[in-house]
């Protein structure tokens, strides 16, 4: 079992220097807002992926006028217990494992499997592809460190070969020899990028229309599908076939980076029929089957992290969602919520042990 036993944050975002001890599998955090709920989840979030979930750059997770922030958790993982430290300064960020120093940040991914669940997240399902091929990779990367090579590999000749196209419209003219060493670069991580993404999708889309009708506790009829282009081509063949029209548009119009989660409600399709109650169950149940699928792959059950869910779902759905995440399972959850008794009072009518913790104005 993984659990988080404490975390010590130093200038990270609005703390100066706080300490949390969580001594239930099941904790409230529980404060108004603004008195830093967030910025603790998004803290443990750091320290299982050393990045933030909401903050694109770390310049905004310094505290005011600090130079750098410093964060330290310790898991306990089968009664084994293990450290985890970032010190962050200036423009350079160090990530330790029992002190010992990474020498790669990608190579902590999937250590400490863990799942955040934030009111923002509904641009998961409203947003454009791009949303839905981030979570496959965030769950993916977890499970699979080759998998999160082979994106960076892609990613970093997709850029190349997008930059060499643009260079060639400039130019008028077009190294097609070139051309093609980089497609053939391309085609290599492409393929096995495809390849797992279509085998975790075989688990995952079962999961997720499954969640979906827990949740949802009627008779709405959810189904989801893995697109992409290479259901019907090689990457190879793929990049060939759309060469003229890359030149044309000097970037590459087709390939992985274009793979797509599909969903239908009723046979109709999602985004332009379903309502903000249905949306949001749709989340909680794409999240829901990646907490579910990671304890299957890890063998452990990772940390669950719900930030302000009391906000976003009906008392009905979010009694079955807690009942889920809480009852049934033995992972480690952190809620947090505005209002101590509306949790309290969840926690009471599931007749399950907790902690509150309760945060006030800084």
């Amino acid at each position: 079992m993984l659990l988080l036993k404490k975390i010590i944050l130093t200038h990270f975002k609005n703390y100066e220097i706080k300490q949390f001890d969580f001594a239930q599998n099941i904790a409230g955090i529980c404060g108004p807002n603004g008195a830093g709920k967030t910025n603790l989840l998004d803290a443990i979030y750091y320290c299982c992926f050393t990045k933030s979930y909401f903050s694109g750059t770390d310049a905004l997770n310094i505290g005011f006028g600090k130079e750098g922030f410093r964060l330290e958790a310790f898991f306990e993982e089968y009664g084994i217990a293990f450290t985890v430290k970032c010190i962050h300064r200036g423009n350079k960020k160090d990530f330790f494992l029992n002190d010992v120093p990474y020498e790669k940040l990608s190579k902590h991914i999937g250590r400490f499997p863990a799942v955040m669940v934030a009111p923002d997240d509904t641009g998961l399902i409203s947003n454009g592809s791009e949303e839905r091929r981030k979570y496959l990779d965030i769950l993916i990367s977890q499970v699979d460190a080759e998998y999160l090579q082979q994106l960076m590999q892609y990613n970093k000749i997709l850029q190349q070969r997008n930059s060499f196209l643009k260079s060639a419209a400039v130019e008028h003219t077009i190294d097609f020899s070139l051309l093609d060493v980089l497609d053939m670069q391309l085609a290599k991580p492409a393929k096995y990028i495809f390849t797992k993404r279509a085998q975790v999708c075989e688990e995952l889309i079962p999961l997720i229309e499954q969640f979906y009708h827990q949740l949802a506790g009627n008779n709405e009829v959810i189904s989801c599908r893995y697109e992409s282009n290479l259901h019907f081509s090689t990457m190879e063949d793929l990049l060939i076939k759309m060469r003229q029209r890359d030149r044309l548009l000097q970037r590459t119009s087709a390939g992985i980076h274009k793979d797509e989660l599909g969903f239908e409600i009723n046979k109709h399709i999602f985004r332009n029929t379903a309502s903000q109650g249905q949306r949001k169950t749709l989340l909680f149940a794409l999240k829901l089957a990646e907490y579910e699928l990671l304890k299957k792959n890890k063998g452990i059950a990772p940390l669950l992290l719900l930030d302000d869910v009391f906000e976003k779902l009906d008392q009905n759905r979010m009694h079955n969602l807690l009942h889920w995440v809480c009852s049934n399972n033995k992972g480690q959850v952190l809620i947090t919520d505005t209002h101590k008794q509306r949790m309290e009072n969840s926690f009471a009518k599931l007749q399950i042990e907790h902690q509150i913790v309760e945060l006030y104005m800084l």
